[in-house]
Order: C-alpha cells, then structure tokens, then sequence
C-alpha cells in the first residue's frame, strides 16, 4: 500500500512519459481491495482505449466474475437517451420543445406552464416522484403499474417553483418525456428507441431492461448492509421507464456518445440544444459543467445494486465510463481518473476510522457550501451532518480535526484548512479521492 501512495501522489513532470494505464490499475485495484468495488471501468482518449478493466462478481452466488461484456443496469444514464428521442421527434417535426404539456395530457395542473424544454433540464417545478414517501412505503417501486397511474402518483403533488424558474432535478419530468414520445410516435418507448438508436448505431448490448427477459452477461445487483452484501431489492421496470430503465457495457456507451458528439444521430441543431448548460449547469439528459477547469458532459445514475456514471471531456477528447453492481461510488472514482488523466495528485483510498472530537472544535465547520453543488453542514445533538434538500442527510464523523468523512461508506471526505487563529480558511471536497475546493458561503 505505502508504494501504491507514494506513486499515485508523485507528480509527473513529463506527461509524455507518463503510463495512465499502470496510474489508472494501481487507483482501481486499491479502490476494489479498499472498498470492494464491483463493476467495470473504460477510459478512452482520442478513440483509443487507454485502460479498461473489471472487477467482482457478477453473480456472487455461482462465483461469475464481471467482465468487459457484462452488462449493467445504468439508471438515470438512460436520461440522456431520452432526450435525444425527443430531439429526434422534433427533427422530424412531430413536436416542439416550446410545446406544452397540456397538449399531451389536458388536465394536468399547471400543464398550460410547462413545456417540454423545462421537462428536458428539470425547470418544471414538478415534484420529483422517487422522493415521495409513498413510491416506497406502497412498494410501487416493485409493481408494473401503467404509466397511467405512475403520472397520478405525481400529477396532483403541489409543484416545487413557478415553471421556468429555477432548477430541481425531477425524474417525474423524464417519466412524462417518455410518455409524450409513446404518444407522438405511436410506438413503445423501448421500440423507439431499438429503431431510432439502437439499432441504427449497432448498440447490440444496450436495452429496455425487462425482469422476465433472459439476458446473456447480466449482472446481478448488490447491496452493502453493516452485515456484508445482500441481493438488491426487486424494481419493476415500469417504474423507472424512460427516466432508468436502461442497461448497458462500458464499450457500448462509448460507442453512444462518438455516435452522439460526431453527429451521427442528431443534427448539430440539436446536439447544441442537448449540451447546452441551462440552470443547474443542466442540459438535456446531460449535465453540462467544469471539473477542475475542464469542460465536462457527464451523468450518473442509481438505482437499487446498481450505480454509473459516464464522463466526456470535449476538449480533450476523453471519455470515461465507470459501471457498479454493487452501488459503488462511480462518481467519485469517476473524478479519481479524470484527475489522474489531468496529471493532478490524487488521494489515495484507505479505511476511515472515527476520532472523538470536541464538539466546539467541530462548530466551526457548521454552515453552507458551495461547489459543485450546493450542501450545508449541520448539527444534530452532537453530531454533524450533511444536508442538502434533495438527499438524505449523512452523518459527518471526523477522522481527524480539520478532515469529515462521510459515514454512509462513499468514500467522500470534506477537508479544512486552519489559521493560527483556528479560522477555516480553506475548504476541500474529495470525492474518489479527486480535491476540488469549494466555498463556505455563509
């Protein structure tokens, strides 16, 4: 382990010189003996592929092991193929971004409001449904309902904002996007998307994923308790629809986004629509921001045994794509190459052990952050969390006096710098081991 630091955190002078693919096997394999990451790992520059490499089991119960062909469920990846059906359909003139949603469904609230642009960058103000306490506790997420009753699930929940003005990440607002593709094409959302993407860029490892279909290399998903791993929940397909509902190889989605960024789906109209950064640094299906200066289209998903995320540096003509079925966290190692291929010092994964602290010392990072996304620290009796209104909150627990780490197993860690005067000057986020700074703002 000692060789494995002192490597990774060793500057490269030379970047020509450089073997990002012994970098990038001695990040991952430390990754899957610290943190037992399960799934499959691609990076590619200039269409040539510089590491790519699996790790786990894809069936823990016949000792299967993951490969370069397995193929993972990839959550809400899937959102960015359901925007470019929706491009697609305008292209061929069967609707208008500017359309309203009243037009495909008459008597949803506020329908008259809401277009198909706000669905497309999350600026509905729509209630997203996964966080509605009754999508979990009525199990709907295990039931093929229709897509009917899913939208009443949602449909008369009070909006979050005025339409139009302001950002909330909404899987409500892609689930209606694949409503309203079945309604113009008169067609299945997944015989669209065969015939208009599959199909035509020869993605012969990307699908709808159904339950009942036998699907060759498969991966089954798994979940980490405080008792080891255990199979994932039962999610019915109907459920995640055009906001999840897709599966896919790490090569396939390579293969996706060439075909998307060299035009060979969508027209360059369209693609600008597409990475264009609305609020929220959101485009459509894609969110479209900087890492470390670089600029970045990029998306991840989740859902129950499965995590992704893909990654494209346009500028520098990278793509990464990092695939988990057991719920790793694919983002952050995602950022942990991205650095690595930017010849920035990384930190290297270890076990992160809880210290007591006085809780007076710890007050002083009580506030609101902001970076990459917005989050406030708080206090809860004695402890601090992190908290921001989309997501759970998650205990802070400190593993030294100026350094956090996350406690639900995320690898993610928040680091202060202190003045002689016990003032936080500096603030960090690492996640995966990447370090981006990130500003207390009040």
């Amino acid at each position: 382990m000692k060789r494995l630091i002192i490597f990774l955190l060793i500057p490269i002078a030379v970047k020509a010189q450089t073997n990002y693919s012994e970098l990038l096997d001695k990040f991952m394999q430390a990754h899957a003996t610290v943190n037992q990451f399960s799934g499959t790992v691609i990076v590619i520059k200039d269409d040539k592929t510089v590491y790519e490499k699996s790790f786990g089991k894809a069936d823990k119960e016949w000792n299967i092991d993951n490969t370069i062909e397995t193929k993972y469920r990839i959550g809400s990846c899937t959102k960015q193929f359901t925007a470019a059906c929706i491009l697609l359909l305008e292209e061929q003139g069967k609707l208008k971004l500017e359309d309203k949603l009243s037009k495909y469904i008459p008597d949803y609230p506020k329908g008259d409001s809401v277009t198909i642009h706000m669905l497309l960058n999350h600026t509905s103000g729509i209630k997203n449904y996964t966080e509605l306490p009754e999508f979990f506790s009525s199990n709907i997420e295990q039931l093929p309902v229709s897509a009917d009753s899913m939208i009443s699930l949602f449909k008369y929940v009070p909006f979050n904002f005025s339409p139009g003005t302001a950002f909330n990440y909404s899987n409500s607002g892609y689930f209606l996007l694949g409503y309203i593709i079945e309604k113009v094409s008169n067609e299945k959302y997944s015989d669209f998307l065969n015939k208009n993407i599959f199909t035509k860029l020869s993605l012969t490892n990307t699908g709808y994923d159904r339950n009942d279909t036998i699907l060759k290399y498969r991966a089954r998903g798994y979940r980490k308790t405080n008792y080891g791993y255990e199979n994932a929940p039962y999610v019915a397909m109907e459920a995640v629809f055009s906001n999840g509902a897709l599966y896919s190889t790490v090569e396939d989605l390579y293969n996706w986004n060439k075909s998307l960024m060299n035009n060979q789906l969508l027209s360059p109209t369209s693609l600008k629509k597409m990475t264009t950064a609305y609020l929220g640094q959101y485009g459509y299906g894609l969110s479209v921001d900087k890492f470390q200066n670089h600029s970045r289209l990029t998306h991840n998903g989740g859902i129950p045994g499965f995590t992704s995320t893909t990654a494209y540096f346009p500028t520098e003509n990278i793509f990464i794509t990092i695939l988990s079925n057991n719920e790793s966290n694919t983002m952050g190692l995602a950022e942990g190459v991205s650095d690595i291929m930017f010849d920035l010092p990384i930190e290297p994964p270890y076990i992160h052990k809880e210290i007591t602290v006085d809780i007076k010392v710890l007050d002083r990072y009580i506030g609101t952050y902001d970076g990459a996304f917005s989050f406030e620290i708080i206090k809860k009796g004695n402890k601090l969390y992190r908290h921001r209104s989309d997501r759970d909150d998650v205990e802070l627990k400190p593993e030294s006096l100026t350094k956090l780490f996350y406690a639900d197993n995320e690898d993610k860690q928040i680091e202060f710098q202190i003045n002689k005067a016990n003032k936080v000057t500096k603030t960090f986020f690492i996640n995966g081991g990447a370090k981006t700074e990130i500003s207390k703002i009040k």
